[in-house]
């Protein structure tokens, strides 16, 4: 009997076999690997949350730090402006004089979102010595957001009484010097102990209302600075009167109207800085308000304001000064006012440079009117006429030149120079 070749089917069953141990053993081989991989997989999306989560708690650090900073850095503020002028009299027998006028430092802190301190203060003439110069605080109060319209202010503040006075810093005003209206008429810088509310009650209606310290009767000497001698600046100011301010402004793009009001009794009951009898249980009411307009179009800038005021009472004043009926015209004004416009021109202009000529027409009275049997000094009815140029290298920094001529005291005709900064 002859047998199949069983070679071939053997050979096939080996290679079968074989295939079949090599393929369970590849499986199982895939399969740990996988198990590895998922693993790792695993360990990795682990890695990378844990290097997320410190990623951001180092990125929450650094801002908590930055804001730290940046709240440290801007709760307290540093600010202030200066000039320096040159006046040139065409009378050579007055000495001309270059003078350092100013330097004031701002200083402001904010304790919080509703609570800020604002202050500044003044040195006049380079130096205080021998009775020379001034070393004064020229405002410190602090201010509490009540409501969004509405901000309460404590201390000593500059009232809001004509353009010039709340805005004096150089590079804001025309002129080497600060107008006669608003030195003479309206004291500027006038300011003020006092208590009062601030805000706005409409989009670009803006009040400023309180109450705060008088003028002193007492400290009266000279009739050509009209009530300017009067202040007391917060120096031991005398508060047996007291006075009521308001102001009121109504801002556009482009323009200005508003005005101001003071009133209160300047007599102190008699003991103000100096002891005046005569003045004791007087009524020496000084009132004093003003309107006040400006007008900006492209190049074009135009200002203009009216004051005046009445004092009350000022035979005892006079008395209380030893001003004598007939012997002198330094009598105390019943009645004083004073206005001004004036025009610019931004004639040239680069980036923040500008050159701007200006011609302002002034015309004041410090002594309008007087007591019966007093006597006024004429030189106190005067026009002055300033024209000249600000020469901005900045908007912080200026140049400036101007001439001015004084209609019945032309002694005081003058050539000014002047140099002002403000940051």
């Amino acid at each position: 009997m002859n047998l199949p070749n069983l070679k071939p089917v053997l050979l096939a069953a080996l290679v079968s076999l074989s295939f079949n141990a090599h393929a369970d053993a590849t499986t199982d081989s895939l399969v740990q690997r996988l198990d590895q991989m998922q693993k790792e997989i695993e360990n990795l999306k682990k890695q990378l949350a844990e290097e997320k989560s410190t990623r951001q708690e180092q990125v929450a650090a650094v801002q908590t730090s930055a804001q730290a900073t940046h709240s440290e850095a801007s709760a307290t503020t540093i600010g202030g402006y200066g000039e320096a002028v040159y006046n040139n009299y065409r009378d050579k027998t007055i000495k001309d004089e270059a003078d350092l006028r100013r330097f004031v430092l701002f200083f402001g802190h904010r304790f919080n979102d509703k609570l800020r301190l604002y202050s500044e203060v003044e040195i006049e003439h380079a130096l205080v010595e021998g009775g020379q110069g001034e070393l004064a605080v020229e405002q410190a109060y602090i201010e509490y957001n009540l409501h969004p319209n509405i901000n309460l202010r404590a201390g000593l503040m500059i009232l809001p009484i004509g353009l010039l006075n709340e805005k004096h810093e150089p590079p804001t005003f025309y002129g080497v010097e600060r107008n006669e209206v608003e030195t003479r008429i309206i004291p500027s810088t006038w300011r003020e102990l006092g208590l009062g509310l601030q805000g706005e009650v409409l989009d670009g209606l803006e009040y400023n209302v309180g109450i705060s310290s008088s003028l002193d009767a007492s400290k009266y000497t000279d009739a050509s600075k009209g009530i300017r001698g009067l202040r007391a600046e917060g120096f031991k100011a005398a508060a047996n009167d007291l006075a009521l301010y308001a102001g009121l402004n109504y801002r556009q793009p482009g323009w200005l109207l508003g005005g101001g009001l003071f009133t209160g009794n300047t007599a102190q009951n008699g003991v103000g800085s100096t002891s005046k009898p005569a003045l004791e249980g007087k009524n020496a009411r000084l009132t004093l308000w003003e309107v006040h307009g400006q007008y900006s179009l492209g190049n074009l800038d135009l200002q203009a304001l009216y004051a005046r005021g009445s004092l009350g009472d000022t035979s005892s004043i006079n008395q209380a000064a030893g001003i004598v009926a007939g012997a002198d015209n330094n009598a105390a004004p019943k009645s004083f006012w004073g206005g001004y416009g004036q025009a610019a021109y931004a004639l040239w202009k680069k980036g923040d440079m500008k050159f701007s000529p200006f011609v302002r027409y002034e015309r004041y009275n410090t002594q309008a009117s007087v007591d019966t049997g007093f006597t006024k000094d004429p030189l106190n009815d005067e026009r002055v006429i300033t024209t000249g140029a600000n020469f901005n290298l900045s908007r912080d920094v200026v140049f400036k030149a101007d001439w001015q001529n004084y209609q019945k005291d032309n002694r005081k005709d003058r050539f000014n120079l002047g140099v002002g900064y403000m940051f």
